[in-house]
């Protein structure tokens, strides 16, 4: 996993923009409607996502597996943020409580036993009555069901990148004992969920 994103900034750099994602926007909304002040962001990438909560005064941490990455956010937001190297399976990178947590377009990536601690670690590291927000990609994806089939759900299109496409069903399942309050849709490049939890 390291190697394909470490590749992938390489050479494509700031390949998704510099716009932030949908979801981004809608989950700033989301935590400024919550008063959050403090955030942290497992797979920050270059830093495009965390963009609206910067420029909204709240506080970024992020985590990213690419030394690329985290030198292309350095370059576009200076120090503005803390950045833990590694990756996300390996959390958690500091002992600090978050009011929020967001994490887009990841989860998707991990297999099954991997989601699992993402969610669990995510939830560990939430501040009471905090909230995390998590995009995944859904079965409307026009992947779903082309490449190997590598497990349930799972499809293997692009060497190196395994995708879980979820359902209502399997989100359900993954983040209910997580305070999971509300699934939206949210098409971005393509149909996503947008999953709200809160820890109480």
């Amino acid at each position: 996993m390291t190697e394909f994103w470490e590749t992938a900034f390489n050479d494509k750099q700031e390949m998704w923009g510099m716009k932030p994602a949908k979801s981004a926007e809608l989950t700033k909304n989301f935590f400024l409607e919550k008063s959050i002040k403090n955030i942290l962001i497992p797979g920050i990438g270059y830093g495009r996502n965390a963009q609206p909560f910067i420029e909204n005064g709240i506080k970024v941490s992020g985590i990213e597996i690419s030394k690329t990455a985290i030198e292309l956010a350095k370059k576009h937001y200076g120090n503005e943020m803390t950045i833990f190297h590694g990756s996300v399976t390996e959390m958690p990178f500091d002992d600090k409580k978050y009011e929020g947590i967001f994490c887009y377009a990841l989860i998707h990536l991990l297999d099954s036993k991997e989601r699992k601690k993402l969610i669990q670690d995510c939830y560990n590291q939430l501040t009471e009555n905090g909230f995390m927000v998590f995009t995944s990609i859904t079965k409307e994806a026009p992947n779903f069901g082309k490449g190997e089939l590598v497990g349930k759900d799972t499809y293997e299109l692009h060497k190196g990148a395994k995708i879980f496409y979820y359902d209502r069903e399997s989100v359900k399942e993954e983040f209910n004992d997580f305070g999971l309050f509300e699934i939206t849709d949210v098409n971005e490049n393509q149909p996503m969920y947008l999953i709200k939890c809160k820890k109480v």
